[in-house]
């Protein structure tokens, strides 16, 4: 056991699988939950720092309730944290996930009626029928054109992907369309592409695709990485990425943001991976 983020195990109880490795603690098998709330924080420690976000719909294994709280490990990528345990209730088998940038569950099948909750990119819901070109899901009534069918396949754009989070504001930590940041961005955009992706840029830098020699031209999709920064390449001559800078989800001239980076005590590129 090293990395807290990734191992399911706190001061009382630990992940089954750890039994061996965690003396002392009580090993636990999991329950598995999904998320009931648009957004929740995944807490270091209960009510404490956030280190990432999980998204409608989203599983997870809870080890442990305690206080109002739930030890969980996230099935998206292993981060393991707390969230209140209110925001969590049985997992269901998602059929779609919300493909727009952002949506809304309405109350019924009419943009008049009252909506419920708002829905970020990437949200899971499971369709039990259709009315009114609205989806129903349980949780309210959301516009059939917002939802790609998971059966349908994964998207084959990353870079496209996160496009659709232009302008959304930059959050630390952040996963959602209404917050996100730098490595939340590039993780949304290659799971929506059926890749694996850690949540935090350190874990990105070591495990996305492939390193490349430095002075390699950089082609869209690739990915460039500084001393806490990582960028989607949009082109050339162009970055994409969520940055303190703009205070948003942007675009940038490459040249631009290098200088501009090391310039503000960042350093320099770090590292160039290909997805």
């Amino acid at each position: 056991m090293s990395d807290r983020r990734l191992t399911p195990a706190n001061a009382r109880v630990a992940a089954a699988h750890l039994a061996d490795a965690a003396p002392g603690l009580i090993p636990v098998a999991g329950d598995r939950r999904q998320v009931l709330r648009p957004v929740v924080n995944l807490d270091r420690a209960p009510g404490g720092a956030r280190d990432r976000q999980l998204l409608f719909g989203e599983t997870v294994l809870a080890y442990e309730d305690r206080d109002g709280w739930s030890f969980v490990q996230a099935d998206k990528d292993g981060y393991v944290g707390y969230v209140p345990s209110a925001a969590l209730g049985p997992a269901r088998d998602a059929t779609h996930m919300v493909c727009a940038p952002a949506t809304h569950a309405y109350a019924e099948a009419s943009m008049k009626s009252p909506d419920r909750m708002s829905l970020s990119f990437g949200s899971r819901v499971t369709v039990t029928g259709t009315e009114n070109r609205f989806a129903d899901t349980g949780a309210g009534f959301i516009p059939s054109g917002h939802l790609r069918a998971l059966e349908s396949g994964p998207f084959d754009d990353p870079v496209a992907v996160a496009a659709l989070f232009l302008g959304t504001p930059y959050l630390w930590g952040g996963n959602s369309r209404f917050g996100i940041d730098c490595s939340g961005l590039v993780q949304a955009a290659l799971l929506a592409c059926g890749r694996d992706c850690p949540g935090d840029s350190d874990l990105q830098a070591e495990a996305v695709g492939t390193a490349l020699p430095r002075g390699t031209p950089p082609r869209r999709g690739d990915l460039l990485f500084w001393r806490g920064h990582v960028a989607w390449v949009a082109d050339g001559a162009t970055l994409l990425h969520a940055n303190a800078h703009h205070m948003a989800v942007a675009h940038e001239a490459m040249d631009e943001a290098i200088t501009r980076i090391e310039a503000q005590g960042d350093g320099p590129v770090t590292g160039h991976r290909r997805p």
